[in-house]
């Protein structure tokens, strides 16, 4: 180990740079909390394996994980700097879809002076400090004169008593902090292990969600995870792609021209006023179900209560119970596509950028690949926008495009996350005076006030977008991804549990979800039958899983993949299928409060 001791100090120092520079600044944030011992333990198995190792191998690996760890860690830290965001698997994936001169642009755009005296200054100087130290090391031993002053200076020989009681002591100093290190953060190795030991990326998200979940509290791991979920990825993207020139129409009535879909984002029916809720939160669609223009549904639920699970089931034909996974089967819009249909596709929160979440990458990754997006869209927004309303001046935008027939997808952030920012402030009716819930503290009822006034904007949203179909021959459909917690019952919580057993509780407010469909009066008119159909499946129990059978329908599309039983609106549905929730419990079976 004596031979190691720099690597050990210039390591463990690097570790700690790359720990604590990358803390963003907003308050509650901190590091993760057993970094230096986890860190020590790291770095010294690391010393470890290299002793072992034989003399010019091991140094050859130390030198060569002096680059790579020093690389990776400047990376990271200017990702953070830069992007407000540590190294994602989609920062590695946009890496490896830019060309030699996309990245000499992004050099000469983002590599500044100003830099130096950053966060990443801190790394720099670490790699300066090693440098210096490594110089003055290599002159010392060429530089006659320095060997023989130091041969002049006094020694105490290895042998000398003094000497084996201090290393004796020191080496068992030393092993008492390693394996007291090791016993502290071993949870942590067991927690990051499980979380890489996945064979696709949902398992992957969901794992996130536990709350014991793996740290990846250095560069060099989170560099490792990125590789890892991008491979995951790439093989449900590979069977995708291979089916693309699979897919077939067997015929096309074009029985609907317009066809809308909006997904919404974590919406609780329950706190609709659509749905019987006692706060004003959907008046304009309260309005259009009072004149019959707006179907709402009564059972409708989710399969999932997470949004990349859900969304590979709605835009998959497979469905909860089928064999295979959820890549073996088309994608709805190909078959649009492949019908004649134009199809536009827009998102707020599924487009590429460098510091997108676990959660967005997994959800996304399959709309965003390219080869899977130009079989599934015509036309789709190229950017994020802060609130919702931005993505009806993309529509307007870009509906010159249009054609005769059209398949619209919305992809809203609804009430995702952080309930305060998903409506304006001019917009934001409610407040916690408004709410007689004696067991919340003010802090909560105004969190649930931010709930509330965030499903007030998105009924806004959604006329906006109907209104833009209501002279139309169209059918608009909307549906969210799943629902969520906020404070309802005795329960001091929100957003969503997701390492829980599935309650009745749990299922009513984490998967219960609005669900209605709009005709317009002239669909109305050419339609009579499909709209008598509409209106009688209002009270059928239905999964979200099953979405594109519906969608086919409403456009006649035949193709070997649509099963009438699973379309809402055939007199052959199969209600009585079992509608489990993330693959382990029948809702039905839990007897949920309406």
């Amino acid at each position: 180990m004596k031979h190691h001791g720099a690597f050990f100090i210039f390591m463990y120092a690097l570790g700690l740079v790359c720990t604590y520079t990358v803390v963003p600044n907003i308050k509650g944030a901190h590091a993760y909390r057993l970094a230096p011992q986890e860190l020590f333990f790291d770095v010294y198995l690391l010393c470890i394996v290299l002793t072992v190792l034989p003399g010019k191998i091991s140094k050859w690996v130390r030198r060569a994980f002096y680059v790579l760890a020093y690389v990776v860690a400047i990376i990271d830290v200017y990702c953070f700097v830069k992007f407000d965001s540590t190294l994602t698997p989609t920062m590695l994936l946009l890496v490896g879809e830019t060309n030699s001169r996309e990245a000499g642009e992004f050099l000469s755009s983002f590599l500044t002076a100003d830099l130096i005296f950053s966060n990443l200054g801190w790394v720099l100087a670490a790699l300066l400090t090693h440098i210096v130290w490594s110089v003055c090391r290599a002159l010392a031993r060429r530089w006659k004169r320095v060997r023989g002053w130091l041969a002049a200076l006094p020694r105490i020989s290895t042998a000398h008593p003094l000497m084996r009681r201090a290393q004796s002591i020191a080496g068992a100093v030393l092993l008492g902090l390693l394996v007291a290190s090791g016993t502290e953060c071993w949870p942590n190795k067991v927690a990051v292990h499980r979380l890489m030991s996945y064979n696709n990326i949902g398992e992957v998200e969901h794992e996130l969600t536990q709350k014991g979940k793996g740290q990846l509290y250095q560069p060099l791991y989170r560099l490792a995870f990125s590789i890892y979920a991008n491979r995951l990825t790439a093989k449900q993207v590979d069977k995708l792609i291979a089916g693309i020139d699979k897919v077939k129409v067997d015929s096309c009535t074009y029985h609907s021209p317009n066809i809308v879909l909006i997904i919404g984002e974590s919406y609780n029916r329950h706190h609709a006023q659509l749905y019987g809720y006692d706060k004003n939160t959907t008046p304009r669609q309260s309005q259009r179900a009072k004149r019959g223009e707006l179907i709402p549904y009564s059972d409708v639920i989710a399969p999932w209560n997470l949004t990349s699970f859900v969304f590979k089931q709605l835009f998959s034909l497979h469905t909860v119970g089928d064999s295979g996974e959820w890549c073996d089967y088309p994608l709805f819009p190909e078959l649009f596509r492949k019908a004649g249909y134009h199809v536009t596709f827009l998102t707020n929160q599924y487009l590429p950028q460098a510091k997108e979440a676990v959660y967005d990458f997994s959800g996304g990754f399959f709309l965003n690949n390219p080869q899977l997006s130009n079989a599934m869209f015509d036309t789709r927004n190229e950017r994020l926008h802060y609130f919702d309303e931005g993505l009806l001046k993309e529509y307007d935008r870009l509906k010159g495009k249009r054609k005769d027939r059209n398949l619209t997808i919305f992809h809203l952030k609804g009430q995702h996350v952080d309930y305060r920012t998903r409506c304006p402030k001019s917009q934001q009716h409610l407040t916690k005076d408004d709410y007689n819930r004696p067991k919340l503290s003010d802090k909560e009822k105004q969190i649930l006030a931010y709930y509330d006034n965030a499903i007030l904007y998105n009924d806004s949203i959604v006329n906006q977008i109907i209104s833009r179909f209501e002279n139309e021959d169209a059918v608009v459909i909307y549906v969210p991804d799943h629902g969520e917690e906020c404070f309802d019952g005795d329960i001091h919580f929100y957003c969503r549990m997701h390492g829980t057993e599935i309650t009745a509780r749990l299922a009513r407010e984490e998967f219960d979800i609005p669900f209605w469909i709009y005709c317009s009066r002239t669909y109305r008119a050419n339609h009579p039958e499909t709209f008598s159909r509409i209106v009688q499946a209002k009270d059928r129990k239905y999964m979200t899983d099953a979405l594109p059978h519906l969608l086919l329908h409403l456009a006649g599309i035949h193709a070997k993949e649509y099963r009438d039983e699973l379309n809402l609106l055939s007199p052959n549905y199969r209600e009585n299928r079992p509608r489990v929730m993330k693959n382990t419990t029948d809702y039905d079976k839990l007897g949920v409060k309406p």
